[in-house]
């Protein structure tokens, strides 16, 4: 059976990591709106440059900018086969649009939904503490996987960075976005019986065994 895959979950809940547990079993693409916004913003193009003011301010993209993103996204050959959606949809208005594009454009829809559910508390601890290298793209934790050399990546050399919108401040933001508008999705997708509540505190492993269970 094709499974089509969306993700919720608020910042640092684990989407990434679980995804990968399915692209390896499944071999099925992971289309992630924040990779998406965060290459057209390093390529300097006008989406990018739209995008960037709003997630530095820790606010959602507009819906009309993001869904004719997902449309051109969806439609590539790579999607043919079965697809997860990490970012996307966060509102109400995107989740009838992805329906509509699904149904009416590419003649699937939506298999399988999966709210990754992480308290606050350890969010900020997770998204906070992350770093990264500017020059290899190495990610680092302050706590959970740091560097031999405070602040340094141990493969160049290099000073890490941190995310502009990886900042308290900034996630601040972010999750009372996802508390207003995404964690509304819940409902909807319980309804139509597509939903599944995992607990994203467990160990990465335990926590696949659960979400492949749900997919078979």
């Amino acid at each position: 059976m094709k499974k089509n895959v969306v993700f919720l979950g608020a910042p640092g809940s684990g989407k990434g990591t679980q995804s990968a547990y399915i692209i390896r079993d499944y071999g099925i693409v992971q289309i992630s709106t924040g990779d998406i916004l965060r290459a057209a913003v390093t390529d300097g193009s006008d989406l990018g440059l739209l995008a960037k003011k709003y997630m530095d301010d820790g606010k959602l993209v507009p819906d009309s900018v993001i869904i004719d993103v997902m449309k051109e996204r969806l439609a590539q050959p790579d999607c043919e086969k079965g697809f997860i959606l990490d970012g996307f949809p966060r509102t109400l208005a995107q989740a009838e649009a992805l329906d509509l594009m699904l149904r009416n454009e590419l003649s699937t829809e939506l298999t399988h939904v999966i709210s990754l559910e992480v308290p606050d508390i350890m969010i900020y601890d997770r998204i906070t503490g992350r770093r990264s290298c500017p020059k290899c793209g190495r990610a680092y934790h302050i706590k959970f996987n740091s560097p031999e050399k405070e602040g340094i990546c141990d493969d160049d050399g290099s000073v890490l960075v941190q995310r502009s919108d990886d900042t308290k401040e900034t996630l601040d933001k972010r999750l009372k976005v996802y508390h207003d508008s995404t964690a509304l999705l819940k409902p909807l997708y319980e309804k139509r019986g597509k939903l599944k509540v995992v607990d994203g505190t467990c160990k990465p492993d335990k926590i696949y065994e659960e979400i492949k269970g749900f997919l078979e």
